[in-house]
């Protein structure tokens, strides 16, 4: 799904992110991305999007070496993606309900299954009572649910989220995590950055640790006990 190799990032004359990244992740795989505020866990996943393009080393993404691609193709790379990113980006003008539909409008959904799953979805991240609100009138935690659902609707192959529990309480968090551990069990690939150490307590993945401008790949973290 993801290969990195010898992978070097700056940006423009500033001091160095990353040096000689080395890792790949299996399709199907679900990784916490941790590290210490500052480490470069949000230039990562923005590598991962496709937003930015490594300084050195080569990467490659769902097959595809991405120094290759010319700007449609990183269009439609990014279709096969979900990403939460930790300022939402929702539209405002559109309610939860047509944001979170918008993925599947673009990809040709039919408008009757459009509905039905995007208020099924809303109403799993606790948000039945507020399809139809416009993001000004949310809360900082229902647009969080929001951006989360209109990433998950189209089943992606990478699902990329970066502090997507940061905004709510624990109840909700932990209901999140379920949801994206139902995702990855059809399939997608999951890279969470968070800094919440209950969850990856609690949710036993594997881990990229960011450390010495690399990342390190820990096993699963011990299930916390009761």
């Amino acid at each position: 799904m993801v290969r990195f190799q010898r992978v070097g990032l700056r940006y423009g004359n500033g001091p160095e992110i990353f040096r000689d990244l080395t890792f790949s992740l299996p399709p199907g795989s679900f990784h916490f991305l941790v590290g210490p505020s500052g480490a470069g866990k949000s230039s990562l996943l923005k590598l991962l999007y496709l937003a930015i393009r490594p300084s050195s080393g080569t990467f490659s993404l769902l097959g595809r070496d991405v120094a290759s691609l010319d700007r449609e193709e990183v269009a439609m790379m990014r279709r096969r993606m979900g990403v939460v990113f930790q300022d939402f980006r929702l539209l405002d003008h559109l309610s939860a309900l047509d944001n979170v539909a918008l993925p599947l409008r673009v990809a040709g959904a039919k408008e009757e299954q459009v509905r039905s799953h995007v208020a099924e979805l809303l109403a799993w991240v606790g948000l039945a009572d507020h399809i139809h609100s416009l993001p000004a009138t949310l809360s900082g935690g229902q647009q969080q649910r929001v951006a989360i659902a209109r990433a998950v609707i189209t089943r992606p192959n990478l699902l990329l989220a970066d502090e997507p529990t940061g905004n709510v309480d624990d109840m909700i968090g932990v209901r999140l995590m379920y949801l994206f551990d139902e995702l990855n069990k059809l399939g997608t690939t999951v890279v969470i950055a968070t800094h919440n150490e209950g969850l990856v307590q609690r949710f036993r993945h594997p881990q990229l640790r960011i450390e010495n401008r690399g990342v390190r790949l820990v096993p699963p973290a011990a299930r916390a006990t009761a």
